[in-house]
Protein backbone atom coordinates (compact mmCIF):
# COMPACT_ATOMS: atom_id res chain seq x y z
CA UNK A 1 0.00 0.00 0.00
CA UNK A 2 1.29 3.18 -0.74
CA UNK A 3 0.30 6.70 1.11
CA UNK A 4 1.72 9.17 -1.79
CA UNK A 5 -1.77 10.50 -2.96
CA UNK A 6 -2.75 10.91 0.42
CA UNK A 7 -0.01 12.59 1.09
CA UNK A 8 -0.07 15.12 -1.76
CA UNK A 9 -3.57 15.77 -0.91
CA UNK A 10 -3.71 16.71 2.84
CA UNK A 11 0.08 16.99 4.23
CA UNK A 12 2.01 17.73 0.93
CA UNK A 13 6.19 17.75 1.53
CA UNK A 14 7.38 21.00 -0.29
CA UNK A 15 11.07 21.68 -1.94
CA UNK A 16 13.77 22.91 0.25
CA UNK A 17 14.83 25.26 -2.91
CA UNK A 18 11.31 27.11 -2.50
CA UNK A 19 11.20 30.74 -1.11
CA UNK A 20 11.00 30.83 2.70
CA UNK A 21 7.71 32.85 2.17
CA UNK A 22 6.15 30.41 0.39
CA UNK A 23 7.21 27.53 2.81
CA UNK A 24 5.53 29.53 5.17
CA UNK A 25 2.64 29.94 3.20
CA UNK A 26 2.15 26.69 2.27
CA UNK A 27 2.34 25.27 5.91
CA UNK A 28 0.22 27.95 7.30
CA UNK A 29 -2.59 26.86 4.64
CA UNK A 30 -1.89 22.98 5.34
CA UNK A 31 -2.35 23.88 9.04
CA UNK A 32 -5.85 25.65 8.48
CA UNK A 33 -6.81 22.67 6.51
CA UNK A 34 -6.05 20.09 9.39
CA UNK A 35 -7.16 22.45 12.04
CA UNK A 36 -10.50 24.26 10.32
CA UNK A 37 -12.67 20.88 10.84
CA UNK A 38 -11.10 20.33 14.32
CA UNK A 39 -11.96 24.13 15.93
CA UNK A 40 -15.88 23.11 14.42
CA UNK A 41 -15.64 19.82 15.69
CA UNK A 42 -14.56 20.71 19.25
CA UNK A 43 -17.38 23.04 19.13
CA UNK A 44 -19.55 20.82 18.05
CA UNK A 45 -18.73 19.04 21.40
CA UNK A 46 -18.92 21.84 23.53
CA UNK A 47 -22.62 22.78 22.09
CA UNK A 48 -23.86 19.13 23.57
CA UNK A 49 -22.89 20.49 26.96
CA UNK A 50 -24.76 23.74 26.13
CA UNK A 51 -27.83 21.99 24.43
CA UNK A 52 -28.15 19.59 27.98
CA UNK A 53 -27.75 22.79 30.14
CA UNK A 54 -30.23 24.94 28.63
CA UNK A 55 -32.54 21.84 28.18
CA UNK A 56 -32.34 20.21 32.10
CA UNK A 57 -32.87 23.87 32.87
CA UNK A 58 -36.41 24.51 31.30
CA UNK A 59 -36.88 21.07 33.51
CA UNK A 60 -36.64 22.49 36.53
CA UNK A 61 -33.52 23.67 39.28
CA UNK A 62 -33.49 20.17 40.48
CA UNK A 63 -32.61 19.50 37.27
CA UNK A 64 -30.08 21.67 36.35
CA UNK A 65 -28.49 21.03 39.02
CA UNK A 66 -28.26 17.28 39.15
CA UNK A 67 -26.90 17.40 35.34
CA UNK A 68 -24.63 20.48 36.69
CA UNK A 69 -23.07 18.47 39.24
CA UNK A 70 -22.76 15.18 37.44
CA UNK A 71 -20.83 17.38 34.08
CA UNK A 72 -18.07 17.98 37.12
CA UNK A 73 -17.91 15.07 38.04
CA UNK A 74 -17.37 12.95 34.52
CA UNK A 75 -15.85 15.72 33.07
CA UNK A 76 -12.20 15.49 34.79
CA UNK A 77 -12.13 11.95 34.35
CA UNK A 78 -13.08 12.02 30.35
CA UNK A 79 -10.16 14.69 29.91
CA UNK A 80 -7.97 12.24 31.02
CA UNK A 81 -9.13 9.22 29.21
CA UNK A 82 -9.21 11.97 26.10
CA UNK A 83 -5.75 12.74 26.26
CA UNK A 84 -4.59 9.09 26.97
CA UNK A 85 -5.81 8.26 23.44
CA UNK A 86 -4.73 11.44 21.66
CA UNK A 87 -1.13 9.98 21.67
CA UNK A 88 -2.35 7.64 18.56
CA UNK A 89 -3.01 10.62 16.35
CA UNK A 90 0.81 11.65 16.63
CA UNK A 91 1.92 7.97 16.51
CA UNK A 92 -0.50 7.40 13.22
CA UNK A 93 0.45 9.73 11.43
CA UNK A 94 3.93 9.59 11.87
CA UNK A 95 3.96 6.17 10.34
CA UNK A 96 1.93 7.83 7.48
CA UNK A 97 4.98 9.78 6.53
CA UNK A 98 7.05 7.42 6.95
CA UNK A 99 4.77 5.31 4.14
CA UNK A 100 4.55 2.49 7.17
CA UNK A 101 0.92 1.83 6.37
CA UNK A 102 1.61 -1.93 7.85
CA UNK A 103 1.92 -0.32 11.44
CA UNK A 104 -1.19 2.24 11.58
CA UNK A 105 -3.99 -0.63 12.23
CA UNK A 106 -1.90 -2.37 14.97
CA UNK A 107 -2.18 0.73 16.69
CA UNK A 108 -5.52 1.53 16.29
CA UNK A 109 -6.61 -2.01 16.94
CA UNK A 110 -4.77 -1.31 20.37
CA UNK A 111 -5.91 2.06 21.04
CA UNK A 112 -9.81 0.61 20.95
CA UNK A 113 -8.53 -2.28 23.61
CA UNK A 114 -7.09 0.95 26.15
CA UNK A 115 -10.33 2.46 25.43
CA UNK A 116 -12.31 -0.65 26.27
CA UNK A 117 -10.41 -0.71 29.33
CA UNK A 118 -10.37 2.97 30.51
CA UNK A 119 -14.43 2.87 29.74
CA UNK A 120 -14.52 -0.07 32.44
CA UNK A 121 -12.26 2.01 34.70
CA UNK A 122 -14.64 5.43 33.98
CA UNK A 123 -17.92 3.03 34.60
CA UNK A 124 -16.81 2.31 37.76
CA UNK A 125 -15.92 5.53 38.82
CA UNK A 126 -19.27 7.51 37.76
CA UNK A 127 -21.71 5.02 38.86
CA UNK A 128 -20.22 5.24 42.13
CA UNK A 129 -20.30 8.83 43.49
CA UNK A 130 -22.96 8.71 46.35
CA UNK A 131 -20.26 9.12 48.72
CA UNK A 132 -19.38 12.32 46.54
CA UNK A 133 -22.75 13.49 46.76
CA UNK A 134 -22.93 13.16 50.37
CA UNK A 135 -19.48 14.78 51.11
CA UNK A 136 -20.60 17.75 49.52
CA UNK A 137 -24.18 17.49 51.25
CA UNK A 138 -26.25 17.68 48.10
CA UNK A 139 -30.30 17.62 48.00
CA UNK A 140 -31.74 14.46 48.16
CA UNK A 141 -34.11 15.13 44.30
CA UNK A 142 -30.60 16.61 43.01
CA UNK A 143 -28.76 13.67 43.96
CA UNK A 144 -31.16 11.30 42.69
CA UNK A 145 -31.23 13.19 39.49
CA UNK A 146 -27.18 13.30 39.57
CA UNK A 147 -26.81 9.37 39.89
CA UNK A 148 -29.08 8.54 37.22
CA UNK A 149 -27.97 10.70 34.64
CA UNK A 150 -24.37 9.66 35.24
CA UNK A 151 -25.69 5.94 35.48
CA UNK A 152 -27.17 6.68 31.81
CA UNK A 153 -24.29 8.70 30.80
CA UNK A 154 -21.69 5.48 31.69
CA UNK A 155 -23.55 2.95 29.44
CA UNK A 156 -21.91 5.43 26.49
CA UNK A 157 -19.05 5.81 28.06
CA UNK A 158 -17.35 2.97 25.70
CA UNK A 159 -18.57 4.20 23.04
CA UNK A 160 -17.16 7.64 23.30
CA UNK A 161 -13.52 6.55 23.46
CA UNK A 162 -14.10 4.05 20.74
CA UNK A 163 -14.85 6.98 18.65
CA UNK A 164 -11.76 8.37 20.29
CA UNK A 165 -9.45 5.82 19.24
CA UNK A 166 -11.24 5.98 15.83
CA UNK A 167 -10.49 9.68 15.75
CA UNK A 168 -6.13 8.94 15.82
CA UNK A 169 -6.77 6.90 12.48
CA UNK A 170 -8.95 9.48 10.79
CA UNK A 171 -7.07 12.68 12.03
CA UNK A 172 -3.54 10.91 11.99
CA UNK A 173 -4.22 10.21 7.91
CA UNK A 174 -4.86 13.85 7.59
CA UNK A 175 -8.79 13.61 7.24
CA UNK A 176 -9.97 15.85 9.78
CA UNK A 177 -13.01 16.33 8.35
CA UNK A 178 -14.12 13.34 9.11
CA UNK A 179 -14.36 13.15 13.07
CA UNK A 180 -15.57 17.15 12.36
CA UNK A 181 -18.86 15.47 10.45
CA UNK A 182 -19.57 13.20 12.87
CA UNK A 183 -19.26 15.54 16.06
CA UNK A 184 -21.99 17.14 14.51
CA UNK A 185 -24.16 14.37 13.68
CA UNK A 186 -23.62 13.59 17.43
CA UNK A 187 -25.37 17.34 18.40
CA UNK A 188 -27.83 16.53 15.74
CA UNK A 189 -29.14 13.46 17.36
CA UNK A 190 -28.72 14.22 20.58
CA UNK A 191 -30.47 17.54 20.63
CA UNK A 192 -34.02 16.10 19.66
CA UNK A 193 -33.41 13.10 21.90
CA UNK A 194 -33.05 15.22 24.71
CA UNK A 195 -36.46 16.93 23.95
CA UNK A 196 -38.11 13.57 23.92
CA UNK A 197 -36.85 12.24 27.13
CA UNK A 198 -36.29 15.26 29.41
CA UNK A 199 -39.82 16.17 28.44
CA UNK A 200 -41.82 12.91 28.02
CA UNK A 201 -42.93 13.43 24.00
CA UNK A 202 -43.83 10.90 21.40
CA UNK A 203 -45.26 8.62 24.61
CA UNK A 204 -41.68 8.22 26.50
CA UNK A 205 -41.87 9.26 30.01
CA UNK A 206 -40.07 12.63 31.52
CA UNK A 207 -36.83 11.81 32.76
CA UNK A 208 -35.62 14.95 33.40
CA UNK A 209 -31.96 15.60 33.55
CA UNK A 210 -31.55 11.77 33.51
CA UNK A 211 -33.32 12.10 30.35
CA UNK A 212 -29.80 14.24 29.37
CA UNK A 213 -27.54 11.11 29.90
CA UNK A 214 -29.54 8.39 27.81
CA UNK A 215 -29.52 11.14 25.26
CA UNK A 216 -25.90 11.10 25.26
CA UNK A 217 -25.13 7.34 25.04
CA UNK A 218 -27.42 6.78 22.43
CA UNK A 219 -26.37 9.17 20.28
CA UNK A 220 -22.46 8.63 21.29
CA UNK A 221 -23.31 4.54 20.06
CA UNK A 222 -25.70 5.60 17.07
CA UNK A 223 -22.50 8.05 15.83
CA UNK A 224 -19.72 4.91 16.35
CA UNK A 225 -22.21 2.50 14.53
CA UNK A 226 -22.14 5.19 11.68
CA UNK A 227 -18.56 5.48 11.61
CA UNK A 228 -18.27 2.40 11.75
CA UNK A 229 -20.11 1.80 8.47
CA UNK A 230 -18.54 4.85 7.09
CA UNK A 231 -14.86 3.58 7.23
CA UNK A 232 -15.87 0.19 5.87
CA UNK A 233 -16.90 1.76 2.45
CA UNK A 234 -15.47 5.08 2.07
CA UNK A 235 -12.67 5.43 -0.43
CA UNK A 236 -9.67 6.90 1.75
CA UNK A 237 -9.87 3.83 3.81
CA UNK A 238 -10.17 0.89 1.23
CA UNK A 239 -6.48 0.00 2.12
CA UNK A 240 -7.71 0.24 5.54
CA UNK A 241 -9.80 -2.62 6.73
CA UNK A 242 -10.70 -2.14 10.03
CA UNK A 243 -12.38 -5.67 11.02
CA UNK A 244 -10.03 -7.80 8.39
CA UNK A 245 -7.06 -6.42 9.96
CA UNK A 246 -8.34 -7.32 14.13
CA UNK A 247 -5.31 -8.61 15.95
CA UNK A 248 -4.64 -9.38 19.52
CA UNK A 249 -3.27 -7.13 22.01
CA UNK A 250 -0.04 -6.43 22.05
CA UNK A 251 1.86 -5.32 25.07
CA UNK A 252 4.58 -3.67 22.94
CA UNK A 253 1.93 -1.72 21.01
CA UNK A 254 -0.07 -0.79 23.95
CA UNK A 255 2.53 0.25 26.42
CA UNK A 256 3.75 2.80 23.35
CA UNK A 257 0.08 4.24 23.33
CA UNK A 258 -0.16 4.56 27.74
CA UNK A 259 3.78 5.69 27.46
CA UNK A 260 2.88 8.54 25.34
CA UNK A 261 -0.96 9.06 26.40
CA UNK A 262 -0.57 8.84 29.70
CA UNK A 263 1.55 12.02 30.28
CA UNK A 264 -0.67 13.79 27.59
CA UNK A 265 -3.85 12.98 29.67
CA UNK A 266 -2.30 13.90 33.14
CA UNK A 267 -1.43 17.40 31.79
CA UNK A 268 -4.82 17.72 30.50
CA UNK A 269 -6.26 16.56 33.61
CA UNK A 270 -3.85 18.46 35.77
CA UNK A 271 -5.59 21.60 33.90
CA UNK A 272 -9.12 20.73 34.13
CA UNK A 273 -8.93 20.51 38.09
CA UNK A 274 -6.81 23.89 38.68
CA UNK A 275 -9.50 25.90 37.26
CA UNK A 276 -12.25 24.09 39.17
CA UNK A 277 -10.38 24.65 42.49
CA UNK A 278 -9.99 28.28 41.67
CA UNK A 279 -13.58 28.48 41.54
CA UNK A 280 -14.36 26.82 44.44
CA UNK A 281 -11.39 28.86 46.56
CA UNK A 282 -13.53 31.85 45.44
CA UNK A 283 -16.31 30.29 46.43
CA UNK A 284 -16.32 32.26 50.36
CA UNK A 285 -15.65 35.83 48.39
CA UNK A 286 -19.34 35.65 47.50
CA UNK A 287 -21.74 35.00 44.37
CA UNK A 288 -21.18 37.88 42.22
CA UNK A 289 -17.69 37.26 42.70
CA UNK A 290 -17.87 33.68 41.22
CA UNK A 291 -20.13 34.39 38.76
CA UNK A 292 -17.90 37.13 37.43
CA UNK A 293 -15.14 34.57 37.37
CA UNK A 294 -17.10 32.03 35.72
CA UNK A 295 -18.11 34.39 33.39
CA UNK A 296 -14.74 35.65 32.38
CA UNK A 297 -13.13 31.81 32.38
CA UNK A 298 -15.84 30.82 29.79
CA UNK A 299 -15.08 33.64 27.58
CA UNK A 300 -11.51 32.85 27.78
CA UNK A 301 -12.34 28.84 27.17
CA UNK A 302 -14.17 29.90 23.74
CA UNK A 303 -11.35 31.94 22.51
CA UNK A 304 -9.14 29.05 23.10
CA UNK A 305 -10.57 26.80 21.11
CA UNK A 306 -9.00 28.73 18.41
CA UNK A 307 -5.16 28.20 19.36
CA UNK A 308 -6.18 24.55 20.72
CA UNK A 309 -7.04 23.74 17.21
CA UNK A 310 -4.41 24.88 15.57
CA UNK A 311 -2.37 22.90 18.31
CA UNK A 312 -3.77 19.72 17.39
CA UNK A 313 -3.21 20.23 13.88
CA UNK A 314 0.60 20.83 14.44
CA UNK A 315 0.73 17.74 16.52
CA UNK A 316 -0.05 16.26 13.54
CA UNK A 317 1.45 17.98 11.23
CA UNK A 318 5.05 17.68 13.11
CA UNK A 319 4.35 14.02 13.67
CA UNK A 320 3.95 13.65 9.80
CA UNK A 321 7.23 15.22 8.57
CA UNK A 322 9.29 13.55 11.07
CA UNK A 323 8.26 10.32 10.09
CA UNK A 324 8.90 11.59 6.47
CA UNK A 325 12.21 12.79 7.76
CA UNK A 326 11.88 15.86 6.79
CA UNK A 327 13.18 17.62 10.43
CA UNK A 328 13.91 20.94 8.40
CA UNK A 329 10.32 21.50 7.86
CA UNK A 330 9.11 20.28 10.84
CA UNK A 331 11.27 22.93 12.74
CA UNK A 332 9.84 25.55 10.23
CA UNK A 333 6.60 24.20 11.11
CA UNK A 334 7.30 25.07 14.94
CA UNK A 335 9.09 28.54 14.57
CA UNK A 336 6.59 29.87 12.08
CA UNK A 337 3.32 28.37 13.35
CA UNK A 338 4.89 30.51 16.94
CA UNK A 339 4.88 33.60 14.95
CA UNK A 340 1.29 32.83 13.83
CA UNK A 341 -0.41 32.26 16.88
CA UNK A 342 1.49 34.87 19.04
CA UNK A 343 -0.48 37.42 16.35
CA UNK A 344 -3.44 35.69 17.05
CA UNK A 345 -3.43 36.07 20.48
CA UNK A 346 -2.80 39.71 20.60
CA UNK A 347 -5.67 40.31 18.67
CA UNK A 348 -7.83 37.72 21.00
CA UNK A 349 -6.39 40.33 24.01
CA UNK A 350 -7.21 43.70 22.11
CA UNK A 351 -10.63 42.07 21.89
CA UNK A 352 -11.07 40.82 25.16
CA UNK A 353 -9.92 44.01 27.16
CA UNK A 354 -11.73 46.34 24.28
CA UNK A 355 -15.59 45.04 24.40
CA UNK A 356 -15.36 43.50 27.74
CA UNK A 357 -18.52 45.20 29.04
CA UNK A 358 -20.11 44.16 25.94
CA UNK A 359 -19.13 40.57 26.25
CA UNK A 360 -19.96 40.32 29.77
CA UNK A 361 -23.71 41.94 28.82
CA UNK A 362 -24.29 38.95 27.50
CA UNK A 363 -23.92 36.78 30.11
CA UNK A 364 -25.65 38.52 33.15
CA UNK A 365 -27.73 41.75 33.65
CA UNK A 366 -26.60 42.19 37.00
CA UNK A 367 -24.35 45.19 37.69
CA UNK A 368 -22.17 43.65 40.43
CA UNK A 369 -21.61 40.60 37.88
CA UNK A 370 -20.95 42.75 35.69
CA UNK A 371 -18.47 44.75 36.86
CA UNK A 372 -16.72 41.41 38.32
CA UNK A 373 -16.38 39.68 35.15
CA UNK A 374 -15.59 43.40 33.00
CA UNK A 375 -12.43 42.98 35.51
CA UNK A 376 -11.21 40.06 35.23
CA UNK A 377 -11.84 39.71 31.14
CA UNK A 378 -8.83 42.79 31.61
CA UNK A 379 -6.83 39.84 33.17
CA UNK A 380 -8.15 37.55 30.47
CA UNK A 381 -6.40 39.71 28.01
CA UNK A 382 -3.00 39.08 29.27
CA UNK A 383 -3.96 35.58 30.22
CA UNK A 384 -4.40 34.95 26.64
CA UNK A 385 -0.74 35.43 25.56
CA UNK A 386 1.06 32.82 27.71
CA UNK A 387 -2.11 30.62 26.99
CA UNK A 388 -2.06 30.61 23.51
CA UNK A 389 1.97 30.05 23.34
CA UNK A 390 2.34 27.21 26.20
CA UNK A 391 -0.72 24.83 24.50
CA UNK A 392 0.95 25.32 20.56
CA UNK A 393 4.22 24.74 21.97
CA UNK A 394 2.98 22.09 24.27
CA UNK A 395 1.15 20.50 20.87
CA UNK A 396 4.41 20.32 18.90
CA UNK A 397 6.36 18.62 21.19
CA UNK A 398 3.92 15.95 20.98
CA UNK A 399 4.11 16.07 17.36
CA UNK A 400 7.93 15.31 18.47
CA UNK A 401 6.91 12.17 21.06
CA UNK A 402 8.54 14.39 23.56
CA UNK A 403 5.71 14.67 26.66
CA UNK A 404 6.85 13.81 29.79
CA UNK A 405 9.16 16.63 30.66
CA UNK A 406 6.00 18.91 29.59
CA UNK A 407 4.19 17.20 31.55
CA UNK A 408 6.34 18.18 34.77
CA UNK A 409 6.40 21.85 33.19
CA UNK A 410 3.05 22.28 32.94
CA UNK A 411 2.92 20.60 37.10
CA UNK A 412 5.52 22.79 38.16
CA UNK A 413 3.50 25.82 36.76
CA UNK A 414 -0.20 25.30 37.93
CA UNK A 415 0.55 23.61 41.34
CA UNK A 416 3.94 24.62 42.21
CA UNK A 417 3.19 28.77 40.68
CA UNK A 418 -0.18 29.56 39.51
CA UNK A 419 -2.47 27.93 42.71
CA UNK A 420 0.06 29.11 45.59
CA UNK A 421 0.62 32.49 44.19
CA UNK A 422 -3.40 33.13 43.65
CA UNK A 423 -4.22 32.14 46.41
CA UNK A 424 -1.64 34.53 48.34
CA UNK A 425 -2.42 37.22 46.13
CA UNK A 426 -6.15 36.43 46.68
CA UNK A 427 -6.52 35.70 50.60
CA UNK A 428 -3.02 37.10 52.23
CA UNK A 429 -1.39 40.45 52.98
CA UNK A 430 1.85 38.86 52.32
CA UNK A 431 3.18 40.53 49.13
CA UNK A 432 0.10 43.31 48.23
CA UNK A 433 -2.92 44.11 50.34
CA UNK A 434 -5.22 41.10 49.54
CA UNK A 435 -7.20 41.59 45.70
CA UNK A 436 -9.85 38.89 46.04
CA UNK A 437 -10.56 37.09 42.63
CA UNK A 438 -8.14 39.18 40.45
CA UNK A 439 -4.97 37.65 42.76
CA UNK A 440 -5.94 34.51 41.54
CA UNK A 441 -6.15 35.65 37.36
CA UNK A 442 -2.46 37.12 38.42
CA UNK A 443 -1.55 33.69 39.86
CA UNK A 444 -2.26 31.68 36.44
CA UNK A 445 -1.09 34.07 34.07
CA UNK A 446 2.77 34.03 36.57
CA UNK A 447 2.21 30.24 36.08
CA UNK A 448 1.09 30.12 32.21
CA UNK A 449 3.77 32.54 31.67
CA UNK A 450 6.12 29.77 33.04
CA UNK A 451 4.65 26.97 31.31
CA UNK A 452 4.99 28.88 27.70
CA UNK A 453 8.81 30.33 28.52
CA UNK A 454 9.86 26.95 29.59
CA UNK A 455 8.18 25.04 26.62
CA UNK A 456 9.20 27.26 23.36
CA UNK A 457 12.81 26.47 25.15
CA UNK A 458 11.90 22.90 25.07
CA UNK A 459 10.12 23.45 21.40
CA UNK A 460 13.22 25.09 20.05
CA UNK A 461 15.94 22.60 21.81
CA UNK A 462 13.81 19.31 20.64
CA UNK A 463 13.20 21.01 16.96
CA UNK A 464 16.96 20.93 16.60
CA UNK A 465 17.82 17.85 17.48
CA UNK A 466 14.49 15.58 17.49
CA UNK A 467 14.33 12.07 18.03
CA UNK A 468 15.30 9.64 15.12
CA UNK A 469 12.96 7.70 14.12
CA UNK A 470 10.39 9.30 15.92
CA UNK A 471 7.82 6.17 15.17
CA UNK A 472 10.03 3.48 16.95
CA UNK A 473 11.54 5.99 20.05
CA UNK A 474 9.86 7.83 23.11
CA UNK A 475 11.48 10.66 23.95
CA UNK A 476 11.48 11.46 27.92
Amino acid sequence: MNLDIIDENHQPIGKANEPLGVRIKREWLTLTILGAPILIGQLAQISNGVVDTIMAGHASADDLTGVAIGNSLWLPIMLFMIGLLNATQPIISGYRGANQPHKIMPVTWNAAYISLGAALIAILLLTNVEPVLALIQMGDNSARITTGYLKAFALGIPAILLLLSLRGLTDGLGHTKIFMAFSILTVLINAPLNYVLIYGKLGMPALGGIGCGWATAIAQWASLLLLLAYLNVAPAFENFHLWQARMAPSLAIIRQILGLGIPIGFTIFVEATMFSLVALLLAPLGTDVVAGHQIALNVVSIFFMVPMSIGLAITLRISFLIGAEQPKTARLVARSTIIMVTAISFCFAALMYSFARPIASLYSTEVDVLLMAELLLGYGAMFQIADVLQVVCISGLRGYKDTRIPMYIMLSSFWGIGIPLGYILAFRDWLVPAMGAPGFWIGLIAGLSHAAFWLLIRLFLISRHPPTPITDRLKA
